[in-house]
């Protein structure tokens, strides 16, 4: 299965493991709740699917790359206690509490969550000292005489032996008692990560393109030679910034990443050529509706792989308005629902205290959620926006000295921040017009306006747009508008 499959096939367990009944006992006890075992190709994002599980169910995440550890530091350090059966004295070893069980122990204290996700990475590659361990822990729970706190679930993940040469087989007794999923790369599955996550349109378009290399691992003369979907990921992070700090980006920063060199220098002229293209036909003029008319006769003309890298092009800078709208459209509704509660304490206290609780209650959840893994990039970036926003309202309605006239300072404060969120929508709507309009007027109802269309409804920001805001452009594209709407809702969902 692919990685998005396998996700879902580790929180349904989850929430079974979790799920209490009327004495707030769990349904199924800690003795069957079998550890999960994932097994795929290295950087396929295992553990990126660990922090996005534990933060959309809301519980703790302790995560360790067990061939990183000794013996003493996984078991606990051997110390001697005295203990007297049938009245005569023993000497007894004991050990002290596993460091890893230290650390789940710790994030409960820090954080106050009771439950959470213990995940161990590379499971089936530790040295030989620690493989009674590991399967006393897979089978057990404990390491030592320690067992993991209840409420706690174990996964581990592991590589294939083709991918590791260190790997160890497990035994069928140990497999009887884990759930196994095995896991494959799969390149549609992440190309929608990738739009989530605003990865830079180089990577996107290219691998859109070449498929075939978005993950390869071969065998060299002088060792491993591989692409990863992890690869891809820091490479287009790089990218970013690099972009944005007007750095060089050669064939040997790419092989830092994409460690498979024909790949790698694929990529490397692949971006010469979107960097070029990316200055010879000005997108964010065609966002704006400035394009020249030989522009489009340009594109029309353009061989097939040019016109692909021009459509990833357009569709990269529609996503990016279209992710800020939506930011903007979740930073209003958080914004809404605070001055909801503001209103809604104005009988009892001002207004600059009720927001200053707020503040103090959004600061926390913010530190808690960073602490125990319970907030991905999106919820912290939103929550550190909102905080911002409340300091400045707070510092806007201070000087007031009646109620009233400080909630009124405060909803101006909030009618700039709902212009913002309209602005946003106004100007990716314009922008998606005129990307269209540039579109038919350079290559018509062809492919690659299918091509187009149909990324945009892959898009979740642009999906999300869509829905949400219209784009008549779009609609008249494909005059099954409600068919349309419902394939979107049903990506949605």
């Amino acid at each position: 299965m692919n990685i998005k499959q396998a996700k879902q096939e580790l929180i349904h367990p989850i929430r079974a493991y979790l799920a209490r009944d009327s004495f707030g006992v769990y349904q199924i006890p800690s003795v069957r709740q079998r550890p999960m075992l994932l097994m795929g190709p290295p950087g396929i994002g295992k553990t990126q699917i660990m922090e996005q599980i534990a933060a959309e169910t809301g519980i703790g995440l302790v995560a360790y790359t067990i061939t990183h550890h000794t013996r003493q530091s996984a078991l606990g350090l051997p110390y001697i206690e005295h203990h007297t059966y049938d009245g005569q004295d023993y000497a007894v070893t004991s050990y002290t509490m596993s460091e890893i069980l230290a650390s789940v122990h710790q994030l409960m204290e820090r954080t106050g969550v009771r439950e959470g996700i213990l995940f161990l990475d590379e499971i089936n590659c530790i040295s030989e000292t620690l493989t009674p361990m590991m399967l006393q822990f897979l089978q057990c729970k404990t390491f030592g005489n320690q067992k993991i706190p209840e409420g706690w679930i174990i996964v581990a993940a592991g590589n294939p032996p083709e991918y590791n040469k260190s790997v160890r087989e497990f035994d069928v007794v140990t497999l009887d008692r884990v759930r196994r999923i095995d896991v494959q790369e799969d390149f549609a599955v992440w190309k929608e990560y990738a739009y989530r996550r605003g990865l830079h349109g180089a990577v996107i378009s290219y691998l859109d393109i070449r498929k075939e290399n978005f993950y390869q691992i071969e065998s060299a003369a002088d060792g491993m030679q591989f692409a990863t979907a992890r690869g891809w990921e820091d490479l287009a992070a790089l990218l970013t910034v690099y972009e944005s700090l007007e750095l060089p980006v050669d064939r040997e920063v790419i092989g830092q990443y994409i460690q498979l060199p024909r790949i790698a220098k694929d990529f490397a002229n692949y971006l010469e050529l979107y960097q070029k293209y990316q200055r010879a036909y000005r997108v964010d003029e065609i966002l704006e509706g400035q394009w020249e008319p030989v522009l489009a006769s340009e594109l029309n003309a353009a061989p097939f792989d040019e016109t692909l890298s021009v459509l990833g092009l357009l569709l990269s800078r529609v996503s990016e308005r279209a992710r800020l709208a939506w930011e903007q459209d979740v930073l209003t509704d958080a914004l809404y629902a605070d001055l909801t509660r503001v209103k809604g304490a104005m009988t009892t206290t001002s207004v600059s205290q009720a927001l200053t609780a707020i503040i103090t209650e959004r600061s926390q959840t913010l530190t808690a959620g960073r602490e125990a893994g319970t907030l991905d990039s999106d919820s912290t970036h939103r929550m550190q926006q909102e905080l911002q926003i409340l300091e400045q309202y707070l510092h806007a309605v201070q000087p007031e000295t009646v109620v009233e006239d400080a909630f009124a300072c405060a909803k101006e404060q909030f009618a700039a921040q709902t212009e913002k969120r309209a602005q946003a929508a106004t100007e990716e709507g314009q922008g998606l017009d005129n990307v269209f309009r540039f579109l038919e007027e350079s290559v018509g109802e062809s492919q690659e306006m299918v091509m187009f269309a149909t990324e945009l409804t892959a898009n979740f920001y642009t999906a999300w747009y869509i829905q949400n805001c219209g784009c008549e452009a779009y609609y008249l594209f494909d005059d099954a508008q409600s068919k349309i709407l419902d394939e979107i809702a049903q990506m949605k969902n």
